[in-house]
C-alpha cells in the first residue's frame, strides 16, 4: 500500500507527518512526504528514512499576506502546486493533508480518485459554536456586536470565499474538476482529523462536524544534545529556555528582553536561535545559544519554557513536565497560551512583544512550586501514540474502501 503524506507549512506541519510516515511504514506501507525544500526539513525526513518530494518555495522565505489581493495570490500559488502533488500520488491509494496543502492536494485526490483526510494540529481552526473562529487575515477582528459563536463561523465561512474561492475555482476550471461552493469545507472535509492530545487541547462534540480525534503525531528523537550545550547544562542549576522556533516576526529586542529578564530572577539563560536568528547579548557564561536540537530531551533539563506557543513546543514541553511561559505571535498560539494557563502548567503572556516587567510576571507564576508540581502531573497523561493509532486508522479506511480483488 503506497501513503501520500502532504503538507506545506513550517517545522510543526512537517515534524508530524514525520512521525505518522515511520509509524506508516512499521505497518507495511510505501510513504512519501510532500513538503516545502527547506533544507531542515529536508534533514528531518531523510534522518528517518522517508523520501522527501521538494514542492514550492521555502517556507524560510515565506511572507504571510495581510491583503485580500496577497491571500488571493498565495491561493492561486498554493494550487498551483497540483502538478508536482498529483505527480507524486502517481500510484498511490490514500493522501492526506496538513498545513496549507489543501489547496491542492483535495484536488489532486479527487482528480485520481483516492481517499483523502485532512489533519490539523489545533481544534481552535475548526467550526464549533463552543469557540469563536480565528481571523482568516492578520488583524481581522470580529464585528463587536455580534457574539453568537455560530453567527461568526458564518461570517468565516464567507470571508473564505471571498479571498480564495475566485483562485480556487479558477485553478479548478483549468484541470477540469468543478467549482467549489464553500471553500472552507473543501478544506476541512466533513471529517477532519485532529491530531491533537486530548488533554492539551480537547474537542467538544458538535452536530455539524465529525471529528476523528487520534492524538498528537509525536516523533521519537534519539539524537544526543551537543557536547558544548551538555557541558553548559552540566556548569549550574537548570536554566530557563527561551526560543520562538519558526516565527520570523518577532520583536527585534525579544532576546535582550528575555535575557534580561530571566538573569534578573537569578536563573541562567539558554537561547534557542529559530528562523527568526536569536543572539546572545553579551558573552557572560550564564548564557548560551542554541539552534535546531533535540527539545524532546532538553526540556527536562531545563526550569521553564519561553516560548511562541506552537503545537509540537506546548506538546513537547507538556509532556516533559516543564512549565511554559506562552508569548503567541500568531495563528493558533494565542490557543495554546491559554490552555497552557487553564490546565495550570505554566503562564499566557498578553500580547507578542514582553517587556521585563510583564515577562518578569508571567516567569514568576510559571516558577512558582504549584505551578511546577502541577507540570508534573498533567506529564503523566500526555499519550503518545497518536501517530500508531492515526497510521492503522488511515490504512484500515484505505482498505475498506478498496474493491475486493476478484477471485
Amino acid at each position: 500500500m503506497r501513503v501520500l503524506l502532504s503538507t506545506y507549512g513550517s517545522r510543526g506541519d512537517v515534524e508530524p507527518l514525520a512521525g505518522l510516515a515511520v509509524r506508516l511504514r512499521e505497518l507495511g506501507a510505501d510513504v512519501r512526504v510532500c513538503a516545502p525544500p527547506d533544507k531542515e526539513f529536508a534533514e528531518l525526513l531523510a534522518g528517518v528514512g522517508v523520501p522527501l518530494v521538494p514542492v514550492g518555495s521555502p517556507m524560510g522565505s515565506m511572507v504571510r499576506p495581510s491583503s485580500p489581493a496577497g491571500a488571493s495570490r498565495r491561493v492561486s500559488e498554493l494550487a498551483a502546486l497540483f502538478d508536482t502533488v498529483a505527480a507524486a500520488a502517481e500510484g498511490c491509494d490514500a493522501l492526506l493533508a496538513t498545513g496549507l496543502a489543501h489547496f491542492a492536494s483535495r484536488s489532486v485526490a479527487e482528480k485520481l480518485g483516492v481517499p483523502y483526510v485532512y489533519a490539523t494540529f489545533c481544534p481552535f481552526l475548526l467550526p464549533s459554536p463552543h469557540h469563536a473562529p480565528p481571523p482568516v487575515l492578520p488583524g481581522e477582528s470580529s464585528p463587536p456586536e455580534v457574539t453568537d459563536n455560530r453567527v461568526l463561523w458564518e461570517l468565516n465561512a464567507r470571508s473564505f470565499n471571498a479571498l480564495h474561492g475566485e483562485a480556487l475555482n479558477t485553478h479548478r476550471a483549468s484541470i477540469g474538476l468543478p467549482p467549489v461552493d464553500d471553500v472552507r469545507d473543501f478544506i476541512f472535509t466533513g471529517h477532519p482529523w485532529l491530531a491533537a492530545d486530548p488533554t492539551l487541547s480537547p474537542w467538544r462534540e458538535t452536530p455539524d462536524l465529525d471529528v476523528v480525534r487520534t492524538g498528537a503525531w509525536i516523533l521519537p528523537d534519539e539524537r544526543p544534545l551537543p557536547a558544548e550545550l551538555e557541558a553548559f547544562l552540566d556548569a549550574g542549576s537548570p536554566p530557563v529556555y527561551a526560543g520562538f522556533g519558526s516565527m520570523r516576526g518577532v520583536s527585534e529586542d525579544i532576546a535582550r528582553v528575555a535575557i534580561e529578564t530571566i538573569r534578573a530572577q537569578g536563573r541562567r539563560v539558554l537561547v534557542g536561535r529559530g528562523w527568526a536568528d536569536l543572539a546572545l547579548i553579551d558573552d557572560r557564561d550564564d548564557c548560551f545559544a542554541v539552534g535546531e536540537v533535540n527539545q524532546q530531551a532538553l526540556f527536562g533539563r531545563v526550569a521553564a519554557v519561553v516560548h511562541h506557543g506552537g503545537a509540537g513546543t506546548t506538546t513537547t514541553a507538556a509532556r516533559v513536565g516543564a512549565t511554559q511561559v506562552v508569548v503567541p505571535q500568531a495563528g493558533d498560539q494565542p490557543y495554546w497560551a491559554g490552555r497552557v494557563a487553564e490546565l495550570g502548567i505554566g503562564a499566557a503572556h498578553d500580547g507578542p512583544a514582553p517587556t521585563t516587567a510583564s515577562l518578569s510576571a508571567a516567569l514568576r507564576t510559571a516558577l512558582t512550586p504549584e505551578v511546577r508540581a502541577r507540570a508534573r502531573a498533567v506529564a503523566g497523561t500526555i499519550r503518545t501514540d497518536g501517530a500508531t493509532v492515526a497510521a492503522a486508522m488511515l490504512l484500515d479506511a484505505v482498505s475498506r474502501e478498496r474493491p475486493p480483488v476478484p477471485a
